[in-house]
């Protein structure tokens, strides 16, 4: 998405419409758009050929080159590919490079702060006709996700979580009493915020269900917020659209919980159990 934006700005820059760049590499006008929009790999014949023709100097067109094939390679998750949809195989990648995650969640905890045993127990629910080796495997690569939170770049992480989403049972009392362990000590990392919306705030303004807000360090990026449904998902990207969800959630955060009673909190449900 980077590298094709960067393309834009370079064709744009030296003045060569879709029509000419689409004759320099022998491609439709369409195709070339499809490049920017990050909608088609990155050949890199096309992406050569498109340097030379913006006027590109050498050694920043090697540069862009070897970036082009970086972003070619398959990331991580590609040996996943067998359990991992590709509506989702978006969110991954975007999860990998976010600078800041905010997410509302009203139903479970978060993939990013699941206990192993309580992710088993949500995927063999959510797919309940797949074979126990299938679930592993799904189970698999959602911890492999949450090394994101070790990284020494990892991402800041603020998760409002609904009063529900601590008292669902999930895989019985135990593996709900190690889950809210978990977040408990998710709460001891630099960059990880929980705050927990109660029953008692009442209406809220994100009752509409779950979605997670992305940023990146990247200026050529926009912001991008995340929705799913039971077969498939939505990537909300328009500026007016990703602010409303921004606002919605700056709204929950002052509604809900503040961080520092968020412990208190997990240690009180953990009694209950």
């Amino acid at each position: 998405m980077v590298l094709g934006k960067r393309l834009r700005h370079l064709r744009e820059q030296a003045g060569v419409s879709f029509e000419e760049a689409a004759r320099a590499i022998e491609v439709t006008p369409l195709t070339v758009r499809r490049i920017e929009k990050a909608e088609v790999g990155l050949r890199i014949p096309y992406v050569k050929e498109l340097l030379r023709t913006y006027g590109v100097p050498a050694p920043e067109a090697d540069d862009f080159v070897s970036m082009a094939r970086e972003a070619n390679r398959p990331g991580w998750w590609y040996s996943y590919r067998d359990v991992l949809p590709e509506w989702f195989s978006a969110y991954v990648s975007l999860e990998s490079e976010a600078a800041v995650i905010r997410l509302y969640e009203p139903h479970y905890v978060p993939g990013l702060l699941q206990t192993y045993d309580y992710a088993a127990a949500l995927l063999r629910t959510g797919f309940p006709n797949e074979t126990g080796e299938e679930i592993d495997r799904r189970v698999a690569l959602r911890m492999r996700r949450q090394d994101l939170l070790a990284k020494a770049d990892a991402p800041a992480v603020w998760a409002v979580l609904d009063e529900t989403v601590l008292r669902r049972p999930v895989g019985g009392a135990q593996v709900m009493r190690a889950q809210l362990d978990r977040l408990a000590e998710c709460l001891d990392l630099p960059k990880v915020r929980i705050q927990v919306l109660r029953f008692a705030t009442g209406a809220h303004p994100g009752a509409f269900g779950p979605f997670h807000y992305f940023r990146f360090g990247f200026s050529e990026l926009p912001d991008i917020v995340y929705t799913e449904s039971l077969v498939g998902s939505v990537y909300v990207d328009q500026p007016a659209d990703v602010v409303t969800y921004l606002e919605v959630l700056d709204r929950m955060s002052v509604q809900a919980e503040p961080v520092s009673r968020t412990r208190a909190i997990l240690g009180e449900l953990r009694e209950e159990l």
